[in-house]
């Protein structure tokens, strides 16, 4: 082989091995591995966490509010001529004839630095400074929020595969067995124990179970790249997964779980953070009301000069340290309103509060009872195999033995193919509900 085959044969191996097409096995995915990967991949959370990071940056800047502020200024001002006065003169004893004063310069450089702490403002800087610090609590939960929404969205994906691989599986032994009944049925009419009729009869039934199977297959991959999304993923990328479908009883109760959502339930936190935030909003409004306090300090240097060295009319630096209140008495009933809307927002938020209460108590009745409808049909499902298997069975030796029809058969294979669906359903459903249950308690359980 020459170096040239070899390089090409290279690049095919290699090729094959990275792209997205190959069927190369991978180890199955637990539920638990599924779980960690979307958390750490979902752009659901990242948004949730760049969220938290702008309300924690604006709790610092609020935090500022506290804190001195510094400035400093440089201008330069040039006259149209040095700035005086005229002086009348004096007459008398001592004469002084009338002349024109100068004062200054042409040319004025001025630079200042200043210095000012907030004493007093009415609590509204520690309003403000409250509010933005609840802001950041917010935006915390709503991250854990949405890590719950992740979590569940995972488990529905991961468990409808298992759910589709299992009734693919069924598919795959209805096909076996109509394949079986076609065969019995091809050798009775070789010999002509049944009419055309019989036989054509399974080979129709047969055709519909490989169009199932195939609808099956179908529903597998649809439930693989849906779960590969959630992954972030590529669609194609080839995904196996560990088969946990089965049924484990759930002791809570109904209070039970109402009980869990009051702690854990991170909208119901978040619902009374909003309305504390509105009430630091209004205290914030409040402020107006009263006058604010500051200290003000600052230095300055002058010159005719960029050297700021003075001049021989003015020194070249001076300072000065003042106490500053300001009062906005008067401004037409603006902060009044600013307040009446602000108090209508925390009550607002209040009811939404308790509106919330109400509808995740609803939520959690809805999801615990469709859990105990989908146990039930558990049971359900379970003894109606069991028939359907016994009625299979006699049905094909009464038909093999020639005492039953061929749609007796072709019937009993139906029902017990719809049997082993269901069954596969109730414990997707089943497991499912959990999951939802779990989410409207704020419960993470992997």
């Amino acid at each position: 082989m020459t170096n040239k085959s070899r390089c090409l044969w290279v690049c095919v191996v290699v090729a094959f091995l990275f792209s997205p097409l190959s069927i190369r096995a991978a180890d199955p995915l637990t539920l638990e591995d599924s779980v960690t990967i979307a958390l750490k991949n979902s752009l659901v959370i990242n948004i949730a966490k760049e969220g938290a990071r702008g309300a924690q940056a604006k709790k610092r800047e609020a935090m500022t509010g506290f804190l001195p502020k510094f400035k400093t200024s440089y201008s330069y001002t040039r006259l149209n001529e040095e700035p005086g006065f005229y002086f009348p003169g004096i007459t008398g004893t001592i004469s002084i004839p009338s002349s024109y004063m100068i004062t200054g310069t042409i040319n004025n450089h001025n630079w200042i630095i200043e210095a000012s702490q907030p004493l007093f403002a009415g609590g509204g800087i520690l309003a403000t400074y409250q509010a933005s610090k609840t802001g950041e609590d917010i935006a915390l939960v709503e991250e854990t929020a949405k890590s719950l929404d992740v979590v569940l969205d995972v488990k529905v994906a991961y468990y409808n595969i298992l759910r589709a691989q299992r009734l693919r599986e069924t598919a795959r032994q209805s096909v076996e067995m109509l394949n079986a009944h076609r065969d019995v049925a091809h050798n009775f009419f070789t010999v002509g124990l049944i009419p055309k009729n019989d036989l054509l009869q399974s080979e129709v039934q047969l055709a519909n179970g490989k169009q199932t199977l195939v609808k099956a297959q179908n529903a597998v991959e649809l439930a693989k790249s849906r779960l590969n999304t959630l992954l972030k993923r590529n669609l194609l990328s080839p995904l196996e997964v560990v088969d946990i479908l089965g049924y484990k009883p759930v002791s809570q109760s109904y209070e039970d779980c109402l009980e869990n959502a009051a702690q854990h339930r991170p909208e119901l936190k978040i619902s009374e953070l909003k309305a504390r935030q509105a009430g630091y909003m209004v205290r914030q409004a409040q402020s107006e009301f009263f006058p604010a306090v500051s200290l003000v300090g600052n230095y300055a240097r002058f010159g005719d000069t960029m050297s700021l060295s003075g001049t021989e009319y003015k020194k070249r630096e001076s300072w000065q340290v003042m106490a500053v209140a300001s009062w906005k008495f008067w401004e037409w009933g603006k902060t009044k309103f600013r307040v009446d809307a602000g108090r209508a927002l925390e009550n607002q938020a209040i009811d939404q509060a308790k509106e919330l209460n109400d509808q995740i108590a609803l939520e959690i009745k809805n999801a615990y009872l469709v859990l105990q409808e989908s146990e039930s049909q558990i049971t359900v499902s379970q003894k109606v195999i069991e028939q359907a298997q016994e009625n299979f069975r006699i049905s094909e030796a009464r038909y093999k033995e020639r005492v039953a029809r061929s749609t007796d058969v072709l019937d009993a294979q139906t029902l017990l193919t719809k049997a082993k669906s269901e069954y596969a359903n109730a414990l997707a459903d089943y497991n499912i509900s959990y999951a939802r249950l779990q989410r409207a308690m704020g419960v993470i359980d992997r």
